[in-house]
C-alpha cells in the first residue's frame, strides 16, 4: 500500500540566514542549537520572559548558514516580529515564508521504502535529517513512518513531481490527527503566551534542553523542572460527533465556574468526530472535561502516547 503525502498549508517556514544564526537562537530557544547540522533537526520553542511560549518550531538546516523554523502559519508573522527585536544585534536575518520553499508531510508503513528512491538518502532516527541542495527531510517519529519534507521547487521541482507520482495525495487533517495522536502539541494564534513548555509536555517530548545555557524564559522553565510540578498537563481527547472546537477554547469540570484548562489543538478525524489535545489540571481530568461551559460536550480522554513522569 502506497504511503500518503500532503502539502502542509497550515504551516509556515521562517528562514534564518547568516553566520550567527544558531548563536542567536541559542540565546533565545529552549533547544540546544549546537546540535543542529545537516543530519540533525530539533523541536523547540521560544518563550517570553515569564516562560510563556510565543511559538514552537521544528529547527532544521536547509543550506550553508541557512536554517528553517517550521511553525504554524497563523503565528509565523508574530514570531518573526518578536525574533526581529533581538536579531538586529547579530549577523543574521529572519524572513517570513519564502514561496520557493514548500513544506510536505509523508506518512505510512511504506513511507521510508517509497521515499528512499526519491531522496537517495533518509534519516535513521527521530529528528534525524538529510539536507542537500534544495531540500531537507526530517524523520518525525521513532519508527520511521512519518517524515516532513522541505523542498525548494525552483531548484528541485522533480522531487515534488516524484512525490506526486509515487505517493497518495491525502488531506492534511489526516496528518494533523497523526500528530495529535502522537501527543505533539502546537502553539497557535489563540494560545500564544498561554502555555509554559511543561503544559504541552515539552519537557518530555524533547523540546527543552535543561543543560544548555541561558535563554529567554529559562529561569521560569528550569525552576518548574527542578523545584516544582506543573499544575496543568496536556492530554489526548476526542469528541465522537463533530463539533467546532477551536484552539484556545476554555475547559470546565464538575460544578465550578472556574476554568480548568484550554484546548491546545484540534483536527477533524477522518474516521469521524474530532481529535484534540487539551491542557488541564489533574483534578479536572478526573472529574471530566467539558468544552466552553459546564453544559458543553464531554470530552473522551484517550491513553497518553508517553508517560507524563519527568524523564
Amino acid at each position: 500500500m502506497n504511503a500518503n503525502y500532503c502539502a502542509t498549508t497550515s504551516e509556515s517556514l521562517l528562514h534564518l540566514t547568516g553566520p550567527d544564526s544558531l548563536k542567536f537562537l541559542q540565546g533565545q530557544a529552549t533547544c540546544d542549537t549546537d546540535k543542529i547540522d545537516d543530519r540533525h533537526a530539533l523541536p523547540g520553542a521560544y518563550c517570553n520572559p515569564q516562560g510563556r511560549m510565543v511559538c514552537d518550531f521544528l529547527l532544521c538546516q536547509l543550506g550553508a548558514d541557512h536554517f528553517g523554523l517550521r511553525m504554524k502559519d497563523d503565528i509565523a508573522r508574530n514570531a518573526k516580529a518578536v525574533f526581529g527585536k533581538y536579531i538586529v544585534f547579530s549577523k543574521a536575518q529572519i524572513n517570513e515564508n519564502n514561496p520557493e520553499w514548500q513544506t510536505f508531510a509523508c506518512w505510512g508503513p511504506q513511507a521510508r521504502e517509497q521515499l528512499l528512491p526519491i531522496f537517495a538518502d533518509l534519516p535513521q532516527e527521530q529528528y534525524g535529517s538529510v539536507a542537500e541542495n534544495g531540500f531537507c527531510v526530517v524523520q518525525m517519529d521513532r519508527s520511521g513512518t512519518q517524515f516532513e519534507c522541505f523542498i525548494d521547487h525552483s531548484e528541485r521541482p522533480e522531487l515534488i513531481a516524484q512525490l506526486s507520482a509515487e505517493l497518495i495525495l491525502s488531506d492534511e487533517s489526516i496528518w494533523q490527527c497523526a500528530q495529535i495522536s502522537a501527543g505533539m502539541g502546537r502553539i497557535q494564534s489563540a494560545t500564544v503566551e498561554t502555555f509554559i513548555p511543561q503544559m504541552l509536555n515539552y519537557d518530555i517530548t524533547g523540546h527543552v534542553n535543561f543543560t544548555k545555557g541561558c535563554y529567554t524564559g529559562q529561569e521560569v522553565v528550569a525552576r518548574m523542572h527542578y523545584r516544582g510540578k506543573p499544575k496543568r498537563r496536556m492530554y489526548l481527547a476526542s469528541l465522537p460527533e463533530h463539533h467546532e472546537v477551536a484552539p484556545g477554547c476554555v475547559l470546565y469540570s464538575g460544578e465550578s465556574a472556574q476554568s480548568v484548562g484550554n484546548v491546545a489543538n484540534s483536527a477533524a478525524d477522518p474516521r469521524g468526530g474530532l481529535s484534540l489535545l487539551v491542557v488541564a489540571t489533574a483534578a479536572g481530568v478526573e472529574q471530566g472535561l467539558r468544552v466552553e461551559n459546564l453544559d458543553g460536550p464531554l470530552l473522551q480522554l484517550a491513553p497518553q502516547p508517553y508517560s507524563l513522569e519527568k524523564p
